[in-house]
């Protein structure tokens, strides 16, 4: 048998790739500052600009909107530019369109800032994967693929907490400004260290001729097999709508949650942004840990992940629910905790799920709808309506509403277990 060439082998030094993994987890870093800088300064914005509830919230959901749209055309064009070159143009773009947020003059100028923010970061995510595919061997893309994603929930805590301290002290445009001139540095410098060069013959050797987007690429025969592998599976759309359905519930809160803290128990705004930070990490922890628990007691009966999808998007509806109708204090801040480690828990076994009734072939294709679904379903209109709520009701009083939309989830993801368990045979799901 012949062994696989690029399983064990390092196509560049060892030391050269984990350079270009720590320059492309420091962009990963500094895309999230970027995005999560804002939540941290929204007391500051609100009070100079006099600002509603609904435009911060349309400021979060711009970038969540860009991002999903963009995301797959964008990785196509930078497959065809050359990743690195298109990976300093992003991370250069999305820096100065951070710049700009921090000397905007008023709304409209802030908000076509954070669009083009969203630009410049669409495509990031896949195309600083596929870079670290090409230096690395195939037994350690699983845990470098991992430690990159994590990227994203540090560079969130980083950028909200960070972020909530500069503007404390320097005011809101610093916190802009500092942010998108770190990511501007690691732009540069990512353009000059990492080479085309240097990285194409991984991606030659370990990817071969299907990785290079030609013509057939967008054939029509290749495109209905697409639809076919992404949609055919009543599980799969299922999985897609309640994946992006909690993912309101999710990106409401944690975008929500610091300007809470600071309206309602009069911390001030950097202090708010520090324990919103806590919670963004608390949530990130109970993603990890809710998907070891799915994985664990999925092993034997598959169908479970579905199951514990559904649980863990009604748990946290109950605990969030109770978290506001409580009186600000210890016991709700302890309800927010508990219900924001399982309001993300089906992020793992979501992605198992639509990847188990969908071909390998397809399985990138299906890690993109799910992001789609995520963004334009979830991370979008979920910040922008629960401020629309808060300017009718107030802050407080809309948060109540907004856990509601975890039992949807729940009951969508029951109904994607029933569908799994015909789909396996399996009569009791």
């Amino acid at each position: 048998m012949k062994a696989d060439v690029g399983a064990e082998t390092w196509a560049v030094s060892r030391t050269y790739a984990w350079v270009v993994f720590a320059l492309t987890f420091g962009l990963l870093l500094s895309d999230y500052m970027s995005r999560q800088v804002l939540v941290a300064v929204f007391p500051q914005l609100k009070a100079d600009w006099r600002l509603n509830d609904a435009q911060l919230g349309g400021l979060v959901s711009i970038v969540a909107l860009a991002v999903g749209v963009l995301t797959f055309p964008l990785s196509v064009l930078a497959d065809r530019m050359g990743r690195v070159r298109s990976v300093a143009v992003m991370a250069l773009f999305w820096s100065l369109s951070t710049a700009s947020c921090g000397v905007a003059a008023h709304y409209d100028q802030m908000l076509v800032a954070r669009l083009c923010i969203g630009v410049g970061e669409a495509a990031y995510g896949s195309v600083g994967a596929a870079v670290l595919f090409s230096v690395f061997p195939k037994h350690l893309r699983g845990t470098v693929q991992g430690a990159f994603m994590a990227g994203g929930v540090f560079g969130s805590v980083v950028g909200l907490g960070l972020g909530g301290a500069v503007a404390s002290h320097f005011g809101w445009r610093a916190a802009f400004l500092c942010m998108a001139m770190f990511g501007a540095v690691l732009g540069g410098a990512y353009l000059v260290i990492v080479s085309e060069a240097r990285i194409r013959p991984r991606h030659t050797l370990n990817d071969g001729p299907a990785a290079r987007l030609g013509p057939r690429f967008v054939s029509g025969e290749t495109v209905k097999t697409l639809i076919a592998d992404l949609f055919s599976q009543p599980t799969a759309r299922l999985t897609y709508l309640g994946s992006g359905v909690q993912m309101f519930l999710t990106a409401s809160m944690l975008a929500w949650v610091p300007s809470h803290l600071n309206r309602d128990y009069g911390l001030k705004p950097d202090k708010a942004a520090v324990l919103g930070a806590g919670f963004l990490l608390i949530s990130a922890c109970g993603m990890i840990a809710c998907g070891m628990i799915a994985d664990y007691f999925s092993r034997r009966r598959a169908v479970r992940r579905a199951t514990f999808c559904a649980v863990f998007s009604l748990v946290s509806a109950v605990l969030l629910g109770l978290a506001f109708l409580s009186p600000p204090g210890s016991l709700q801040l302890a309800l927010i905790g508990a219900g924001l480690v399982t309001a993300g828990g089906f992020n793992g076994p979501a992605g198992a799920l639509a990847a188990d009734v969908t071909p390998l072939r397809a399985h990138a294709s299906v890690m993109a709808v799910l992001t789609l679904s995520n963004n334009l379903i979830g991370l979008a209109p979920g910040p922008m309506v629960t401020g629309l709520l808060a300017d009718r009701l107030g802050l407080a009083a809309a948060l109540r509403f907004v856990p509601a939309v975890g039992i949807i989830a729940a009951l969508i993801f029951l109904a994607a277990a029933r569908s799994y368990a015909r789909y396996l045979g399996d009569e009791n799901p």
